[in-house]
């Protein structure tokens, strides 16, 4: 007589609690981290600064992609961009009907000159800083004068690898250790020697080089301790997020916008686009038009740390894309340096709040901050330490295998001629990486638009079914989708362009799912994932528990 299966301890319950798994989402502006149990995590600018040696080289990695020297013949390429975006929106109509005005930048400048500050109290002075090392958000406290390097380990989504100080491999991998490590010992209170007993989730881009995966693993699990590590792209992150089974996630960070079609937690690899734009290159063009309308804090500085969140904050707050908007707006603002008095200004701003966020689809808008790419996830190949590199699994992977190799022998022995297969290649299975249906062919120096890119990425789906789910369901995710009436404008574009075969779906643009920030979507689609696994994992022990106690299968 079989004896009664005993009581489940508690350890079958908490073997994974939500509060021991540390999701991390590393940016090139922000780094956000915390547990799977928490309502938001810590965001974090995803910075250090460390003091330099005397007489040690200078570096400061720029809290905003850099503009490039302003030469007459780009000037020039600026100007007609903006001309041709402020033409398109005259052409459209208000929403009772009447037809858009624009004011002239002239009128704007005007009144923008007169504009003087306005004293509102006393600064307070920069704090003192003793540190020889200064993570996160306390970077913007370091007073510039200052001796200390400044670092950015993520630029434009992949490492930040550069030939001056701090840009080899080992020194970027260092300063993630540092500002990892500091944010979850002192902002989620974790001894550094407890992560043995905790789980990662590392958020990681659609389009990533397998080698720094690699190193990233090494960091998490032999230089940080954590007991185990689990990878996730950050678009099927997003789906999780926003509750959606399958939608082509379209993430809009502070340098890159990201596209890939998801379905049913899988990031199809042929429709993964990575442009080398977003809310940085923005908040550059808006500032370009704000000094040609006489920006009335003069000593504006892209190099000044502060200068520069506030230009994002500004564009935050004032950019949209509401064409119910026209005619010159009155804004205000504070300027509030440490050292100095702090000032409010009145600005008149006019379509440039408008203009600036439609250059997401006139991209020649950005080539003030420098030429970009548009890039799709290569083959990565002859890694000698990757035992699951391209060439390998091409050498090794196959459809099938004869089981019984004496029988295969026998039956073409009696054959009097072999004939070789059509395709030599026919039975090797390998996840072509590149190419694809729509294959992206561009000039030097040229970069999609987020409509075209869209379109590019659907269309490098292999399926109609799949394609048709796409056009039904487009999700904008990141930090640099905050600009009311984008989705409208988006969802307009593409309703031109989409083939004439898809026009009978739907087509849906979801930015705020579930009402949760859309730069925390990602972070959030992966806590969710671990809770609702720990769930399932907890009824399944509960019904096996059940099913050994009864001996029997019942429902529950």
């Amino acid at each position: 007589m079989s004896q009664p299966a005993q009581e489940p301890g508690p350890d079958i319950f908490h073997q994974f609690p939500s509060n021991r798994i540390i999701i991390i989402h590393p940016g090139s502006q922000y780094v956000r981290i915390g547990r799977a149990s928490d309502l938001n995590p810590v965001k974090q600018l995803h910075c250090i600064a460390r003091k330099r040696r005397p007489g040690g080289k200078i570096y400061r990695d720029p809290f905003v992609p850099p503009s490039v020297p302003k030469t007459k013949e780009l000037i020039e390429e600026l100007e007609e961009c903006r001309l041709q975006i402020s033409h398109t929106l005259q052409s459209c109509m208000q929403s009772n009907g009447a037809r858009r005005y624009a004011t002239p930048p002239q009128q704007i400048a005007a009144f923008n000159r007169r504009s003087l500050p306005e004293p509102e109290s006393d600064g307070e002075p920069w704090p003192q800083v003793e540190c020889d090392i200064i993570v996160g958000d306390l970077v913007l406290d370091v007073d510039p004068e200052l001796p200390y390097n400044l670092h950015f380990p993520f630029k434009r989504g992949d490492f930040n690898i550069h030939s001056e100080v701090g840009g080899s491999i080992s020194s970027v991998l260092n300063d993630l250790y540092t500002i990892w490590s500091s944010i979850i010992e002192y902002k989620l209170s974790i001894p550094l020697i407890e992560l043995v007993k905790y789980r990662c989730v590392l958020l990681i881009p659609d389009i990533y080089n397998r080698s720094h995966l690699k190193y990233l693993m090494s960091l998490l699990l032999r230089d940080l301790g954590f007991g185990d590590c689990f990878l996730l792209q950050e678009s099927v992150g997003a789906t999780f997020g926003a509750g959606i089974g399958s939608a082509c996630v379209v993430d809009i960070g502070d340098q890159k916008t990201a596209i890939s079609c998801v379905e049913d937690g899988i990031s199809h690899k042929t429709t993964r686009l990575r442009m080398d734009y977003g809310a940085g290159d923005i908040c550059q063009a808006l500032s370009w038009m704000f000094h040609k309308s006489a920006f009335p804090y003069k000593n504006w500085n892209e190099n000044v740390p502060r200068d520069v969140i506030l230009m994002r904050n500004l564009y935050e707050e004032f950019c949209h894309v509401n064409l119910d908007v026209c005619g010159p707006q009155e804004k205000s603002f504070l300027v509030d340096h440490p050292g100095d008095v702090v000032n409010k200004y009145t600005l008149q701003v006019g379509d440039e709040c408008i203009i600036s966020p439609l250059a997401l689809f006139n991209t020649d808008l950005f080539k003030i901050t420098g030429p970009k790419t548009t890039k799709i996830q290569n083959r990565q190949t002859s890694d000698p330490e990757d035992p699951f590199d391209a060439d390998f699994l091409r050498e090794t992977g196959r459809k099938k295998e004869v089981a019984d190799t004496s029988a295969y022998e026998s039956q073409h022995l009696e054959t009097a001629e072999v004939q070789p297969p059509a395709n030599p290649d026919e039975d090797i299975v390998v996840d072509t990486l590149e190419g694809g249906p729509g294959d992206i062919s561009l000039a030097p120096g040229q970069v999609l638009s987020l409509d075209a890119s869209i379109l590019q990425s659907i269309d490098r789906c292999q399926s109609e079914e799949l394609k048709r789910k796409m056009y039904s369901s487009i999700l904008i995710v990141g930090g640099g989708v905050k600009i009311h009436g984008l989705n409208i404008w988006l969802q307009n574009r593409l309703a031109l362009q989409i083939p004439y075969s898809y026009k009978t779906e739907q087509l849906e643009i979801v930015t705020s799912p579930k009402d949760i920030d859309p730069a925390s979507t990602v972070w959030k689609g992966a806590a969710f994932q671990c809770v609702t696994n720990i769930i399932i994992l907890h009824i399944e022990k509960m019904v096996q528990f059940i099913v050994d106690v009864d001996g029997s299968e019942r429902e529950t």
